[in-house]
């Protein structure tokens, strides 16, 4: 959980982008069952996945989302009406601001599209907001919500408190993996290129195996003790899971 112009910026030498190949893509929809919930996103721009299209249909049934900037949702538009939702994510003083929603106004007006949130990362001009809280009153499954516990150095040292759940422990512990291009598995998408919180690789074990793996249960017991200290990397995080504040 740290921003990916943040990590290119100071640790270039770590950022091994790219594409995860369509044949991981297929072993993972024999491993993942049907109604588990899909974010199609890790690091940079999920529309420029040159499989977008296939990797939907292949999950037809699943509940599927993704982060995007917005600026190819009329391109891919057919592989993106395949989703349950799509986030845009909307950040102050983007210069392409104005063509992100013009782009996005186009769009929302498209017939059997999913639903579309605005995500407004910090202090968004008086001008887009409106725009974007006009397009919630006035379109169907059109809707906004603001993250104030976004910070590109990392998630820890937030200006606002943060929010946690009334049971205390992390969500992203409890209920979440996340798959790099390589098919390693770690409980969050933290950044994390030493792979100090690695669980396994899908091209050695299934996901289910690392779903219900030791490592993983004496973790998530950490957290459930107040202990999240003893798991590598979430001593250091202030996020909670809940990404408001």
């Amino acid at each position: 959980m740290c921003g990916r112009r943040k990590q290119e910026n100071d640790w270039p030498e770590k950022c091994d982008w790219g594409d995860m190949p369509f044949e991981m893509v297929e072993k993972l929809h024999e491993q993942v069952p049907v109604g588990v919930s899909i974010q199609w996103h890790n690091n940079g721009e999920p529309l420029l996945y040159p499989y977008l299209y296939e990797t939907f249909r292949l999950f037809d049934g699943h509940l599927m989302g993704l982060d995007t900037n917005g600026k190819l949702l009329w391109e891919k538009r057919m592989a993106v009406n395949l989703l349950s939702s799509v986030t845009i994510s909307v950040i102050p003083d983007d210069p392409e601001g104005n063509e992100q929603l013009k782009i996005a106004e186009r769009f929302i007006q498209e017939e059997n599209r999913p639903l579309v949130m605005f995500r407004l990362l910090g202090e968004i001009d008086a001008a887009r907001q409106y725009l974007i809280r006009m397009w919630s009153e006035k379109y169907d499954k059109v809707d906004y919500c603001k993250r104030i516990l976004h910070k590109p150095q990392g998630s820890f040292g937030y200006e606002k408190p943060v929010t946690k759940p009334e049971h205390g422990i992390c969500e992203e512990m409890l209920h979440k993996l996340a798959i790099d291009r390589y098919g390693n598995v770690y409980p969050c998408v933290r950044f994390d290129p030493e792979k100090k919180n690695l669980l396994g690789n899908i091209n050695e074990v299934s996901l289910p195996e690392i779903w219900y793996m030791k490592k993983r249960e004496i973790w998530k017991q950490f957290h459930i003790n107040h202990q999240r200290s003893m798991v590598p990397l979430c001593g250091s995080c202030d996020f909670y899971g809940v990404p408001r504040g």
